[in-house]
């Protein structure tokens, strides 16, 4: 359906965006300084290598809803046929949820 002269988010097009955990960052000395005692050292929400799928640029289920609310845009790009012209590789971005005292770095993908 056209809505001022855009297509509708019902009739676009989207893919799916596979979501990789490539890395979870210990920010030591600053998460010592700033961090209070009870904090794990790491993200305790997602685990290194696990894959999410995004469907329709929405949030895959059992997915960090902090994590997602940082790289929604980034999924929702690739979703829907963006590209990022910085990144080397076609159909794929680097980005991470920004947990100051816990980044976790994601790969994504359109498949």
């Amino acid at each position: 359906m056209l809505f001022n002269g855009h297509i509708s988010g019902e009739d676009m097009p989207s893919y799916d965006v596979k979501i990789s955990v490539l890395k979870k960052v210990r920010t030591g000395d600053i998460l010592k300084e700033y961090g209070a005692p009870t904090v794990e050292p790491e993200c305790p929400a997602v685990k290194e290598g696990v894959e999410y799928i995004s469907k329709g640029g929405r949030m895959p289920e059992g997915f960090c809803g902090w994590a997602w609310a940082d790289i929604q845009r980034d999924v929702s790009v690739l979703a829907f046929g963006g590209e990022f012209p910085w990144i080397s590789k076609k159909n794929t971005m680097i980005s991470c949820c920004t947990d100051g005292l816990r980044p976790v770095i994601f790969k994504l993908e359109r498949t």
